[in-house]
């Protein structure tokens, strides 16, 4: 948004980030609710996330829906490991608290692959170094989701 937010595709742009603001919300409601702690390095992935969003837009509109297309594949691959972990054991499935949970996680998974899809729509693939700089977008979210689990 801070970058292209007048640009040709900020209206769309900025429809996905009130969507994952809606996330975040949702999600920061469900940790309180479970007195969940959030991991240690929140505060950093804001501004690691802020920081990849700007610089892909430098690159222009197709720079930051290939950073787009990344990060959502993954949060997506991430939303459905979660779905298999709840749906697997039988103590988190059977719970009614946990089914309303699966139905949000499949919500916005759903939403962050409408976010993938509409970032290929947008012509993604057509960025400067669009293979290098989406695995390079992929390597780094999963290496922070993994950080994340631990700390």
């Amino acid at each position: 948004m801070a970058v292209l937010g007048s640009s040709s595709c900020g209206p769309k742009i900025k429809e996905m980030w009130e969507q994952e603001k809606e996330h975040r919300a949702k999600f920061e409601e469900l940790l309180y609710q479970r007195r969940v702690r959030p991991t240690f390095l929140l505060p950093i992935w804001h501004v690691g996330g802020f920081m990849l969003g700007a610089g892909s837009a430098l690159l222009g509109e197709k720079g930051a829906m290939a950073c787009t297309v990344a990060v959502e594949s993954v949060i997506v691959d991430h939303y459905n490991d979660q779905l298999r972990t709840l749906s697997t054991d039988e103590r988190l499935s059977v719970s009614s608290e946990n089914q309303e949970l699966c139905q949000t996680i499949k919500k916005f998974r759903d939403d962050e692959q409408e976010h993938h899809d509409t970032g290929i729509k947008y012509g993604a693939m057509e960025a400067p170094f669009y293979d290098a700089l989406t695995t390079t977008i992929k390597a780094i979210c999963k290496v922070a989701i993994e950080i994340s689990k631990k700390i």
